[in-house]
């Protein structure tokens, strides 16, 4: 089974962008999240230096991300729905998120590797990202095995990495609808989720989900502020611009009710709670 315990490989990285290529395209979620963080480490530790290339150039995206045979991927509709009074409802749940944070993994690594020309500070912020989804999905794999389950024993949805591969040719697409939109929605859920479980008496998943909400206001937060640096470098207003970016990709509809308390904290502006409010309204 793929959890926090599995043991940890050498890996070695000839610089930072070909080390999250590298871990993005590692199948087992065990071994990608033991390399992110040999990643983030070696990052830190000065040993790695920071390409300028651009990498997608060269790159035929086949394994692209690197993920299990299972769990199967089938469209959102088709993802059955669980009662939480079940141990196998509440386990399918974990499971879910398990497949949120493995997915999310994958999309910070791949603004790392994708993306050339970019401040330093970009990339040391999605490996930052990345490293703290592996720690988030190592959590739950390891709840979900002492639920004695396993991720992929249910069935799952690739809407997320599906977006990701939308806005793979343009960097502030990806931020807008990536993080802003898709992550951000994970902010209003997360707290009905945790009572759901806390109220099932799943003390633990509860205290997994605090720690999820905790670092995913500080994932959007990133998020917002290069989307807003993007902006600024190429003179758009952001507002409009991302009104454009979700019509142009097609993103999902901004649904009610929000978490206008997290939302301000992760960096959206007065005007957007505005909105929301008046979505909500």
């Amino acid at each position: 089974m793929d959890h926090a315990s599995s043991p940890v490989e050498d890996f070695s990285f000839t610089g930072l962008r070909a080390g999250a290529l590298y871990c993005l395209k590692e199948i087992s979620p065990a071994v990608k999240c033991a390399a992110v963080q040999a990643l983030h480490a070696a990052w830190h530790g000065g040993a790695l230096a920071l390409e300028e290339a651009d990498l997608a150039a060269a790159e035929s995206g086949s394994g692209i991300p690197g993920r299990p045979e299972k769990p199967e991927l089938v469209s959102p509709l088709q993802v059955k729905l669980r009662s939480m009074a079940t141990p196998e409802g509440r386990a399918a749940l974990i499971h879910a998120l398990a497949h949120i944070e493995f997915n999310a993994i994958n999309l910070a690594l791949d603004a790392v590797w994708r993306f050339p020309g970019m401040p330093r500070d970009f990339y040391a912020d999605w490996l930052q990202v990345a490293a703290e989804e592996a720690y988030h999905y190592s959590l739950l794999a390891g709840h979900l095995q002492a639920l004695g389950y396993a991720y992929g024993d249910f069935s799952a949805h690739n809407s997320l990495w599906e977006m990701a591969e939308k806005t793979g040719a343009d960097v502030l697409a990806r931020i807008a609808l990536v993080p802003r939109t898709l992550e951000a929605r994970g902010l209003d859920a997360a707290p009905p989720v945790r009572a759901k479980l806390a109220q099932a008496g799943d003390v633990a998943a509860a205290d997994i989900l605090d720690i999820i909400m905790r670092d995913e206001i500080g994932h959007v937060l990133i998020g917002n502020r290069w989307f807003n640096w993007l902006c600024e470098q190429r003179g758009l207003d952001p507002i409009p611009t991302f009104a454009a970016m979700c019509v142009k990709y097609k993103a999902p509809p901004l649904r009610g009710p929000f978490n206008l308390e997290a939302r301000k904290a992760a960096g959206f502006s007065e005007e957007e709670l505005l909105m929301f409010k008046d979505v909500t309204g």
